[in-house]
């Protein structure tokens, strides 16, 4: 039975399309519109966990991710 898991995603343009980044297992994919860029990470993380260990799944997830913006001085 599939569980599911909610997770982060970054989209940001690129040239002419969108990329889009899970931070918690740092796996990246892209698409030509914010919505194909975030339909294909959906199926990048899908098949990532079809494919990787336990282990590998508990080394690379970081449980906590944070998105925040910062102000500096320029």
């Amino acid at each position: 039975m599939k569980t599911t898991r909610e997770l982060t995603a970054i989209i940001e343009r690129e040239g002419n399309g969108y990329v889009s980044l899970c931070p918690e297992l740092d796996v990246a994919s892209q698409g030509d519109t914010i919505e194909e860029a975030r339909a294909n990470l959906v199926e990048a993380l899908e098949l990532f966990f079809e494919a990787a260990s336990s282990s590998e799944v508990r080394e690379r997830l970081h449980e906590e991710v944070l998105v925040t913006r910062v102000r500096i001085a320029v």
